[in-house]
């Protein structure tokens, strides 16, 4: 059977822009903590604000933006989000103390947040409905390489060259971005008077798509569990004497998800989310077990391709399965929704656990976070999994 195309212009151009908007936000958040402490003598609480408050920004922004984008319009809401994103990453040359610091990385996070919520809105858009999965899977690549790139970019120019020039690069990479999405061609939906209005209304609906809820509320978790990575393994590697293999982790975790979506994403069409969904829990799970007891770099190492593979694995899925539960017209609100909860997990996390670390150690850390991993299995199951193998023996 003849498969819809899926490798178009208008999913590369796409995908490439949300590579780039991914890649400022991870080379700023790496760097903006030594930034403020340089700079301004921030403590490591001020410093951890100035990062975080970035997070809080951009689920601001998702929040309406996610309620707005088929009434504005998708290409206008990235462009918006683009040009608020660019502006306020040319302030950052004007900083002068760590109250506009604050100020501007909240505003930057919202140019952020309107701009990732228009890309993954975009790409829900383009990708054909017989290839979700797949297409879903690819999309979310540009976001892993930009977790992979960035990281080792940030750390390359901190120790030869200075702060500026990591804000220039970031100015010229949403620049040419911008440019790039003059020839995106982008699907529009065509409301009706009665959506519109529907729409228009204050109400929790509008600024949440209900339906995907479930797999949100199982990826607020995932993204708590996360979130004790990628703050804490710098911390936790230099207490082990690991840091040099530490340095490789999200390497090896950006490769393992690199050779694993486009498989992942097939499965995801062909046999359903189940098939791919509960292996992903169960090698995160692991991943973090392993990190745990980790005393050479090989075995951290290796809890890095797991992880990879659960975490990669789980992201990407559940935005299909957001997407995919929703109605056509709400896409923009399921794609939001989604990343509302998973954002909120990841920003939340290093606040409540690192309360938890004193108790329980790093070591502790993870493997109480594997515990929530397996335990998002029955809940997988209870919201959303059942009904998913309900509707696939309906279907055959």
């Amino acid at each position: 059977m003849h498969k819809p195309k899926l490798w178009t212009k208008d999913f590369l151009i796409d995908s490439i822009t949300n590579f780039f908007v991914y890649l400022v936000y991870y080379l700023l958040i790496l760097t903006i903590t030594v930034y403020a402490t340089d700079n301004f003598q921030a403590s490591p609480s001020e410093a951890g604000l100035a990062s975080g408050i970035f997070i809080v920004g951009a689920l601001f922004a998702r929040i309406f933006a996610g309620r707005s984008i088929e009434r504005v319009g998708r290409k206008k809401m990235l462009y918006l989000g683009l040009t608020f994103f660019l502006i306020t990453t040319l302030l950052y040359f004007e900083i002068n103390s760590l109250l506009f610091l604050f100020v501007i990385r909240f505003l930057s996070g919202v140019g952020f947040g309107i701009s990732s919520t228009a890309t993954g809105t975009i790409a829900a858009s383009i990708i054909p409905n017989e290839r979700r999965g797949e297409g879903t899977s690819y999309y979310a690549m540009s976001t892993t390489l930009a977790l992979a790139v960035g990281p080792f970019l940030s750390i390359l120019t901190t120790q030869h060259g200075s702060f500026n020039i990591i804000f220039a690069l970031c100015v010229i990479l949403l620049a040419v971005t911008f440019i790039a999405t003059f020839f995106l061609k982008v699907p529009e939906i065509q409301l009706t008077k009665e959506q519109l209005e529907s729409m228009q209304e204050f109400k929790l609906t509008n600024f949440f798509e209900a339906k995907a809820f479930p797999i949100s509320i199982i990826s607020a978790l995932i993204g708590f569990s996360y979130s004790s990575i990628l703050c804490f393994l710098t911390s936790y590697t230099k207490e082990i004497n690991l840091l040099d293999a530490g340095s490789f982790f999200f390497m090896v975790f950006a490769g393992l998800v690199l050779i694993s979506r486009p498989l992942t994403g097939r499965w995801f069409d062909q046999k359903g989310e189940n098939f791919v969904m509960y292996p992903a829990f169960l090698l995160f799970a692991m991943g973090l077990v392993i990190m745990s007891q980790a005393r050479q770099g090989s075995f951290l190492l290796l809890a890095g391709a797991f992880v990879g593979l659960g975490f990669g694995t789980f992201t990407s899925s559940a935005q299909a399965i957001s997407v995919k539960v929703s109605p056509r017209h709400r896409m923009g609100l399921a794609t939001s929704t989604f990343f509302i909860f998973l954002d909120g997990g990841v920003g939340i996390g290093p606040f409540l656990l690192g309360l938890l670390v004193p108790l329980t150690g790093f070591r502790g850390l993870y493997v109480s976070m594997s515990v929530v991993v397996f335990a998002c299995i029955f809940l997988y199951y209870f919201l959303h999994g059942r009904k998913a193998e309900h509707r696939k023996h309906l279907a055959t």
